[in-house]
């Protein structure tokens, strides 16, 4: 049962998204050692076959990988302790927002009226 699937109704969504990641970096590798095996000549048929054979070990590693008991059961806790969270509402995110960009106006601007008044103090009174 090297490549059954562990829990199968359990953290379905998570475990499809992270194997869906994962294939978009692998696709993303593949691809990029297409472009390097078509830049070095190889001819057509190495270049695209050994991609290809790449991608498909690399997929099944993650399937192995993401029905293994250790893993799995990781990922049903991660599902179950985010489904607890409580998401702030759109409105408080809104606010919350409004405010960061408010203090880091107003601290910009305080930041740089000191950095004109030691400028101005070292320059012109001090004489440096």
């Amino acid at each position: 049962m090297i490549f059954g699937i562990y829990k199968n109704n359990q953290a379905k969504l998570t475990r499809l998204c992270s194997a869906f990641g994962f294939g978009i970096i692998a696709a993303i590798g593949c691809l990029l050692l297409y472009r390097k095996l078509e830049g070095a000549d190889f001819g057509l048929w190495v270049s695209t076959m050994v991609p290809v054979g790449v991608f498909a070990g690399i997929a099944l590693l993650i399937f192995w990988l993401s029905n293994k008991p250790s893993i799995a059961d990781f990922l049903i806790a991660a599902e179950g302790e985010i489904k607890k969270v409580s998401w702030s509402s759109r409105k408080e995110i809104a606010v919350s927002t409004f405010i960061v960009i408010v203090l880091v106006v107003i601290m910009a601007t305080l930041l740089g009226v000191a950095d004109l008044s030691f400028k101005l103090f070292f320059t012109e009174i001090v004489g440096i």
